[in-house]
């Protein structure tokens, strides 16, 4: 690339950043208004709790709109990372959502709620977070999609197995849900983007606003189902996101490193299994176990948007010191 070209890029690369910059960080702030409505309208709110699957549905119908056949593709040629990556997400979620209940010594609603958080697949923000980590896009896009796909079997079968223990839990039902709220509306918008290409590029800046106001609402009903428990369990739900989605960035970085992946898809490997999908979740626990139980997802969705942020800014701090040691 020439100077000219390296030059005329450079803008473009900082208004990129700064809009994906400005999206990681208004998505929490949007989900936790979400949350103080739910909390302060509890009764006005919760009436609308029959919305919550159509949401779901119409987040992932979104996610579904931004594939490409090309980013399952990339399970072919390069299958290593990918498979890695999944792996660790259905793996190490699961098992430190397991040590954190024990570390807290969680109450059973509170357990069965980070079980499942744990057992979720990835975030639709992971995305956006490796960008600005500087982490391997393509890959972080394809774990994504290759970890929902794979939650109508992962998800309610780790669910069953993990947080049966703590309440009863129908894994058929659960399994039916999501292949109805995920798969199917994943593959519709797979086959509308293949269908209506310049359509959905028109519609492709818009659609991560419209999934985040969807987890927002739905976050909004979350919370005004267990509105009367939250001043008592709010900084223990919060404990217990914080530690799991944390250890989740620190292990699936190391899975990276011990697999010897490169440095941009450690970063990927740490997005994607320290970010869950929350918001599928806070659904599914407020459907399945209890309003309580669906408290962690609702935290989980604010909490892991600003430390993936922090992430991020990690990273890019240690390329600067690492690229200032380089020109000494």
């Amino acid at each position: 690339m020439s100077v000219a070209s390296s030059g005329a890029a450079a803008p473009a690369r900082n208004t990129a950043d700064r809009a994906a910059y400005v999206a990681v960080l208004a998505f929490p702030l949007l989900v936790l208004a979400g949350g103080v409505v739910g909390y302060a309208f509890a009764p006005t709110v919760h009436q609308a709790a029959g919305w919550t699957n159509p949401l779901l549905g119409l987040v992932m119908f979104g996610m579904g709109l931004t594939l490409r056949p090309v980013d399952f593709a990339l399970v072919a040629k390069r299958p290593v990372p990918i498979v890695v990556g999944v792996l660790a997400q259905y793996v190490l979620m699961p098992i430190i959502a397991l040590l954190v209940t024990w570390l807290l010594r969680l109450p059973p609603e509170i357990a069965a709620g980070v079980i499942l958080v744990g057992c979720a697949p990835g975030g639709t923000s992971s995305n956006v977070v490796s960008y600005l980590a500087r982490g391997d896009v393509a890959v972080s896009v394809t774990m994504t999609s290759i970890s929902t796909l794979l939650a109508p079997l992962l998800t309610p079968f780790l669910t069953l197995w993990l947080a049966g223990a703590y309440m009863p839990l129908d894994g058929a039902a659960m399994a039916t849900s999501i292949a109805l709220i995920v798969l199917l509306p994943v593959l519709a918008g797979l086959v509308v983007r293949l269908t209506l290409p310049r359509v959905v590029e028109r519609l492709l800046p818009v659609l991560p606003w419209v999934s985040v106001l969807g987890i927002a609402v739905i976050v909004a009903v979350v919370v005004s189902g267990s509105a009367d428990k939250i001043i008592q369990a709010g900084l223990l739900v919060l404990a217990a996101v914080a530690i799991h989605n944390v250890l989740g960035y620190l292990l699936g970085y190391a899975v990276g490193r011990v697999t010897g992946q490169p440095a941009p898809v450690r970063r990927t490997t740490a997005v994607e299994v320290g970010m869950q999908n929350s918001g599928l979740a806070a659904g599914l626990a407020a459907q399945y176990m209890s309003p309580l139980a669906a408290l962690p997802g609702a935290v989980f969705s604010v909490w892991h948007n600003l430390s993936g942020a922090v992430f991020a800014l990690l990273c890019r701090r240690a390329d600067s010191a690492a690229a200032r040691r380089a020109n000494i």
